[in-house]
Formats: structure tokens, sequence, C-alpha cells
């Protein structure tokens, strides 16, 4: 037998060992699992491409193309474009994706947060890098400076401007969620607002709540909500069931609570496919972002995961 034959054998074996570790990598960077995917095969083509018997750490060697792979498509006018016009969200994955990474800490579980996703967005491309790599997979500040060509005391830095954007924007009394409490507060969340009782639902919100929703994808920017008298009359408005809305979903859909992101949530399923997903930020026991995405284009990995997940039964049977 052709020994190159089983020598690529053995590489590729070697890379798709470390393919989930790649893109739970490229997923943090990018905030799309479509996009880390996409990130991760054209790794796979440089890995293939390249002499693999001057890489002497195929894990270090990887890390870099992945990083540096992701960066160029974070530098890249079409994605500026994108984002900058106020029409993105980090793209939700269930509980238990492999993409979503270590999640032994909780530095490792906030980084994969939708709040810290969408907070890393007003970051640089390289200060992302750093602070994913410290805080989400624990490389030294040698390492990354070997990963981003840079230097020891630039990575500190930026790792340091990196940490003060995201913990000074993001809420007080953040910290490790009371499961138990969470889910009591999100089915509380729904009863209210799908009867229509304002005013438990403006006792569940913060002071500075706040909604955003991606329209489903047919709006051309986000939509934002502010104030706790104005989200609970959207939440009011969106999830009292009508049949109109049935008649636009398509049919009757059941309502489920689920783990996104390491956050409680609600899914809006139809059979099994999911067609919408809630989550919620919950900041001293009251709920301070409300984040809708119903765009079919980012949540087909979740759909596909539910479908092989066997749920609980739905909190509200009939929608």
């Amino acid at each position: 037998m052709d020994s190159r034959t089983d020598d690529d054998r053995f590489d590729t074996r070697l890379f798709e060992a470390g393919r989930n570790r790649l893109a739970s990598l490229a997923y943090r960077l990018l905030g799309s699992a479509a996009d880390a995917e996409d990130a991760v095969q054209d790794a796979f083509l440089h890995w293939q491409a390249a002499d693999r018997r001057l890489i002497r750490v195929p894990e270090a060697w990887l890390t870099k193309v992945v990083t540096n792979l992701c960066l160029d498509r974070l530098r890249s006018a079409q994605v500026r474009r994108e984002r900058a016009v106020g029409a993105w969200l980090p793209e939700p994955l269930l509980d238990g994706d492999p993409m979503l990474g270590p999640a032994d800490t909780f530095e490792q579980r906030e980084s994969v947060s939708l709040a810290v996703l969408t907070l890393m967005e007003r970051l640089s491309p390289v200060e992302r890098a750093v602070y994913v790599l410290r805080e989400a997979f624990s490389y030294s500040h040698a390492e990354i400076a070997e990963i981003l060509d840079v230097s020891e005391s630039a990575s500190q830095q930026h790792l340091h401007r990196a940490r003060r954007h995201v913990t000074t924007e993001r809420r007080r009394g953040g910290g490790e969620l009371d499961p138990a409490s969470a889910r009591r507060i999100v089915e509380e969340f729904l009863a209210a607002a799908s009867s229509g009782r304002t005013e438990r639902l403006v006792a569940l919100l913060t002071d500075d709540v706040t909604a955003i929703s991606d329209g489903a994808g047919l709006a051309e920017k986000l939509l934002r909500f502010d104030t706790p008298q104005r989200v609970a009359a959207i939440a009011r408005a969106g999830f009292k069931p009508t049949p109109a809305k049935r008649r636009l979903a398509g049919g009757t859909l059941a309502v489920h609570y689920a783990l996104v992101n390491d956050a409680p949530a609600l899914l809006f399923v139809l059979g099994d496919q999911v067609v919408g997903s809630v989550t919620f930020d919950i900041v001293d026991g009251r709920i301070a972002t409300v984040r809708g995405i119903a765009a079919p284009a980012r949540l087909v990995r979740l759909a596909e995961a539910w479908r092989r997940h066997e749920p609980e039964p739905p909190l509200i049977t009939e929608w």
C-alpha cells in the first residue's frame, strides 16, 4: 500500500480529532456557525496543501491558521458592511452543540453567551482574537503572540482593552445563573405575555431592559425596544397567539423551554422545525435583555440540533 496514502489518512484523522475545538474557536471569533464551518473547512484545505513534515505541533499550527482565517473574514469589507447596518445578531446554538466548545469555567461559558458575542462586535479583530484565545482557551500571552504575530506586551494590552470594554458594558449582577430560578422567571414571562398580563410582565423586567428582534430577517435593521412598559407591550403583542400568527407560521406551534448559548430560552417549534428562538439575560432575578431570532438562515444549525434532541414536554402544546 502507498505509504503517502497512509500518511494522508493519518493526517486527516488528526485534523478531524481537533475539528470541534477549531469550530468552537471560529464560532467565538465570528459569531456565526455557518462562517465558522467555512473557516474550518478552509483550514483543512491549508492543512492538506502544507508540507506536514515541517509542522512540529499540529494543534498550534491549526489554531494559528483558523484564527487568522477568521481575522481575514472580520476585516473583510463585506462583513463590515453586513454588521455596520445594525442587522446582525450572533447565531444561536442549542445547549450541547460541540461548537459551543469548552464550558468548564464561568469565563468559558460567558465567552460564548449571546451577550458577550454581541459586545465583542465592538472590539477590533485582534482584540477579539486575544480575548477569545485567553479567556476561552487559556492560551498564554507567549502563545497568543506567536499565533497573531504580535509581541507579548501587545497581547497583554489588547486583552486589557478587550476586558475593559466587555466588563464595563456587561450588566451589573452578572455571574452564575441559578438554573431553576432562571426557568421559573422565563415560564412566568411566557405565561404573562401569552395571557396579556402587562403589570406582571413589567414586574419581571429590569428598569433598563432591552428587547432586540431580527424581524424574522425581513427588517433592514434590528428592531430595538426599551423601557419596561414598551418591552412589556411588545412582548404581549408578540407572544399572544392568534389565528393570523398561526396562518403565518404555517400551523400550530409548540413552545419549549431550552438552553441556548448557556442562557434560558423559548423555542417556537412547528412539527420538528424550530421557527423562532427567544433568549433571555437575567440579572438579579429580573429579565434584562430579550433577543428574538426568527430569520431561517440563522436557525439552521439550531434546528438541525433540535431534530436530534429529545426535548421535554412543551410549556405550551398548541400556541
